[in-house]
């Protein structure tokens, strides 16, 4: 594989032109394909194959006339438990709410909560509901439809009378790039420039990242021109494609500095440069498009596209990586080195506190490890309290008036009176009106069950659904334990067959299809990359040592997580929502993320180690001379990638903030106490056997030459140290 990309290194170097321009071309014809024709679905969440999903889809299809395509908001006004909403004074208030709301541009109609057929008044007599219906509602004036409707009730409220609005018209995506994840960008520029020492290696770094996340993002919209994708698709892509094409010019930029000082020629600097580092740029980008691409394994639609399209963005950052920053490294020559370093031949920086760091370690394996492992699970505790969710009851911010008027309806009305149960009744012949009066006998049997209201039949009379109040609201394991009672004798209702759906029931069953996806999925992405790690580093316990240390991190990754988001931790600096359970999707998205980026360290770190070994150096001075290689670099690399991260993290959307900071805390808790701690302790406890393989298995295993061990034999027998084939070719090109 390294004499491969020496050669595509080298190529791209001397067709510099031909890849700038077709890179550049790319990026302008994706845009403009992007720009004319991007469209996005309706940001629904389906879960194929479950119970509540597949009900669903019968109730769409049999009742798709019904209105209900309509987009609504509840107006909740409440008065003090002495008073009644139904006083003279009180329902003149609430008369004057409901006209300004019908004044509202796109609003329909508006229900009137004292009508005598329909009331919608509390028991106790202090609140009223009225629902809002809009028609025309789209993605360009949601957000201003529903302020005038907030504004309604700010203008509504008096002395004594509360008004909140309930729901939400809101379906839009957050914005893809933000105030704080440009300042992560920027901090990451900055690391660029302190890791370089010179402002046009950083630049370059820079440069050749955006140009490849550009290219990810804009095919990511292309793509949409043949299949709407969800409005929070290209987030994942963003983030990573950028986090990750940071860090791969990062290495290969450092290794083409570092041939550079030993004297070689640029071009041939920038082949040794592809051959060595970018074979474990391959790699690592391979564990992460893995670790994405698996999440389709789950079997929900939604989180597949997000991971697809992340793993698209990731191979775009190592195709250019791989092609076009050789072409910016042409033309930045000697340049990418700082000009007291340009006639250095042979410097090395002396890393005075990293040796020191490594020193330790390997003096004290023991001690460190056990230390920095405690440490982790440590931070790991917060998981056992762990709560997730599909969506949060009443929106995602506890503060808003969304959450307040759904509050005031669970408290007057009952637990579960905003989230029912749907039990879709199905039988053949057209009888379904025979079955329903057994079916809703059934159904009030249920100790859990507050009320059962009939619904609609369909035209042909095989399909018909009801609605079930329970006692208990939709996060409750009351609720979820109803669900699977109702289920578990569905069967005994002779003539109907019942099923249950609604957002509640959705929620449990995409939350058991996700935890039982988890393990398979599990086995899938760490069995893959624990097979390409054994090929690369010809060994059995390397690759165990890193899945166990991704395991470390992953905790610490969802402790930090769970304690910020789920118990309010920190709330001062994080602009997203807090309080809440998590989002049932992040675990498996942070595990599949975090893998990927896990084994891009191992990767970096551990390669440099393995080829020292192969030099002839004991276990020890592998670690010492791996380490002081590839130490700052990994740093760096950690670093920016956190800000970047970070950046993310300040995100106004709680579902993209909890997985950037998992993220962030995750690479922090992977590259400088795992990376940097347990593997360099580890490899020294286990010496030589570290690297045992059986024989057998190391000749069925290809051979892949991902450390350059073929360049550095051609280059012995060139008689001026470069590559022999760069001495056939007759590069004359040097360093000035």
């Amino acid at each position: 594989m390294a004499r491969l990309l020496y050669r595509l290194g080298t190529f791209s170097a001397r067709r510099r032109g031909t890849f700038l321009i077709g890179w550049l071309l790319t990026l302008v014809v994706l845009a403009g394909i992007a720009a004319s024709s991007m469209r996005f679905s309706d940001g629904s969440f389906q879960v194929p194959g479950t119970e509540a999903s597949e009900a669903l889809t019968i109730m769409e299809r049999e009742f798709a006339a019904d209105g209900a395509g309509n987009a609504t908001l509840q107006l909740v006004l409440r008065v003090p438990d002495n008073q009644k909403i139904t006083t003279r004074d009180n329902a003149a208030a609430v008369a004057d709410a409901l006209a300004r709301a019908r004044a509202v541009e796109h609003v329909q109609a508006v229900s009137d909560p004292f009508d005598a057929e329909r009331p919608y008044v509390s028991a106790d007599g202090t609140t009223a509901v009225t629902t809002v219906t809009f028609t025309g509602i789209t993605r360009d004036n949601a957000e201003a439809v529903q302020q005038d409707v907030i504004t309604v009730a700010a203008q509504a409220r008096a002395p004594g009378l509360t008004v909140e609005v309930g729901g939400t018209l809101l379906t839009g995506a957050p914005e893809v790039l933000g105030p704080s994840e440009i300042v992560g960008a920027a901090i990451a520029f900055l690391v660029l420039l302190l890791t370089f020492g010179s402002l046009a290696a950083a630049g370059a770094n820079m440069v050749g990242a955006l140009v490849g996340v550009g290219v990810g993002i804009l095919g990511v919209f292309a793509f949409s021109a043949l299949q709407p994708i969800g409005g929070t698709t290209p987030i994942l892509a963003v983030m990573l494609g950028l986090a990750v094409g940071i860090d791969y010019c990062l290495f290969i930029l450092d290794r083409f500095r570092a041939e550079l000082r030993q004297g070689r020629e640029i071009t041939d600097a920038i082949g040794w440069a592809v051959g060595t580092a970018g074979s474990s740029v391959v790699f690592a980008g391979a564990t992460v498009i893995i670790a994405l691409t698996g999440l389709s394994v789950v079997g929900i639609p939604f989180i597949t596209e997000m991971g697809l399209a992340a793993a698209f963005a990731v191979l775009v950052a190592v195709l250019m990586a791989l092609t076009f920053l050789p072409v910016l490294l042409r033309i930045l020559g000697a340049r990418a080195l700082p000009r007291w370093q340009r006639s250095a031949r042979g410097f090395r920086a002396r890393i005075t506190f990293l040796n020191r760091w490594i020193t330790l370690v390997v003096r004290r394996p023991v001690i460190t490890g056990l230390t920095c492992t405690a440490l982790l699970l440590l931070v790991t505790v917060p998981v056992l309290s762990l709560r997730t969710t599909l969506s949060n009851p009443g929106g995602e911010d506890p503060h808003s008036t969304q959450r307040a008027a759904y509050t005031i309806i669970a408290e007057e009305f009952g637990a579960g009176f905003q989230d029912p149960l749907i039990v879709l009744v199905q039988s053949d012949g057209g009888q379904v009106r025979d079955a329903l009066t057994g079916v809703a006998t059934y159904l009030k049997s249920f100790p859990a069950v507050v009320q059962v209201h009939p619904g609609q039949v369909n035209g042909d009379g095989t399909v018909a659904q009801l609605t079930v109040i329970p006692r208990s609201g939709p996060l409750d394991d009351a609720t979820e334990q109803l669900v699977r009672d109702i289920r578990a004798e569905a069967g005994s209702v002779p003539g109907a067959r019942i099923a249950v759906t609604g957002g509640t029931a959705l929620g449990i069953d995409s939350d058991t299809q996700l935890n039982s996806a988890l393990t398979t999925y599990l086995v899938l992405i760490v069995g893959l990359s624990l097979m390409l790690l054994v090929v690369m580093f010809r060994s059995i316990l390397v690759p165990l040592i890193a899945t166990i240390g991704f395991l470390l991190s992953l905790g610490a990754g969802m402790g930090a997580t769970v304690a910020v988001f789920q118990w309010g931790w920190f709330d001062a600096l994080i602009p997203a929502p807090q309080g809440n359970p998590l989002l049932s999707l992040l675990p498996i998205i942070l595990t599949g993320i975090l893998f990927g980026l896990a084994m891009d360290y191992q990767v970096f770190l551990v390669s440099r180690v393995h080829e020292a070994y192969t030099r002839g150096h004991s276990p020890k001075e592998a670690v010492l001379d791996g380490f002081g290689r590839s130490a700052v670099v990994v740093v760096a690399a950690a670093g920016i990638m956190t800000a970047v991260f970070v950046g993310f993290a300040l995100s106004p959307s709680s579902l993209v903030g909890s997985i950037a900071l998992g993220l962030a805390i995750g690479v922090i808790a992977d590259a400088f106490v795992v990376r940097m701690i347990l593997v360099p302790a580890a490899l020294t406890l286990l010496g030589r056997a570290a690297w045992w393989m059986p024989r057998w298995l190391d000749r069925v295993l290809p051979h892949l030459d991902t450390e350059g061990g073929d360049l550095r034999r051609e280059a012995d027998t060139a008689p001026d140290g470069r590559s022999a084939q760069d001495a056939r070719m007759g590069e004359t090109t040097r360093v000035r």
